[in-house]
């Protein structure tokens, strides 16, 4: 993988400060010209985007290329989704929505992607061509997924699932950060074990 796959060094993880009084705040529900905007407005900005894929599965620390896509808004009734297909087959290899239990973070012209899948976490990648792409692919991501019907009805289960999302990504990235530092000392162990043995052995002299 190229160097501009290693997201792991800088940790853009929103951070979410608890406030130190109760303030009451009035919510009032999206109307539906408002809704009609929005999609519309995801609709023209995010239409056969292409991107190259990875996807990084759970317990594991490496990349695998999964393919060229596009990526496209589309609705269903009232709900709007981010669908990532293949340029190849159409199939789709992806989808986020308003349900879904997501992260989004850019690391250079990638979007990095993670998805809680019960405990787990699975990660996209997706690469696009540009850094206007890229920006364009990111909001989108997170304006559609962002969960407003549920911030309306019950803002403090809005809140504890934004914190539900951030703890376990964190909890998977320092896993892997362990993992890694842990095989990282046994490599430079086994070199100082082989060059011990190198120096040991005897010099033939003629």
């Amino acid at each position: 993988m190229d160097s501009g796959m290693d997201i792991d060094g800088v940790d853009g993880t929103p951070k979410v400060e608890a406030q130190d009084e109760l303030v009451d705040v009035e919510f009032s529900r999206p109307s539906s010209s408002s809704q009609k905007q929005k999609q519309n407005g995801l609709h023209s900005t995010l239409k056969d985007l292409p991107v190259k894929v990875h996807i990084r599965r759970p317990e594991r620390d490496s990349w695998v290329y999964v393919g060229r896509a596009v990526v496209n808004y589309e609705t269903s009734g009232s709900s709007g989704q981010v669908v990532v297909r293949s340029a190849a087959s159409g199939k789709i290899l992806v989808r986020f929505t308003e349900i879904s239990e997501l992260q989004a973070e850019r690391r250079g012209n990638f979007v990095v992607v993670g998805i809680i899948d019960g405990a787990k976490v699975v990660s996209w990648s997706l690469n696009a061509l540009n850094s206007s792409d890229t920006l364009k692919l990111l909001s989108c991501i997170q304006v559609c997924c962002h969960p407003s019907k549920l911030a309306v009805i019950d803002p403090n289960g809005h809140h504890k699932l934004q914190k539900r999302v951030e703890r376990l990504i964190k909890e998977d990235r320092r896993k892997r950060h362990k993992r890694r530092k842990e095989a990282d000392s046994m490599v430079e162990a086994f070199s100082r074990t082989t060059i011990g043995a190198d120096q040991q052995q005897p010099i033939d002299v003629q």
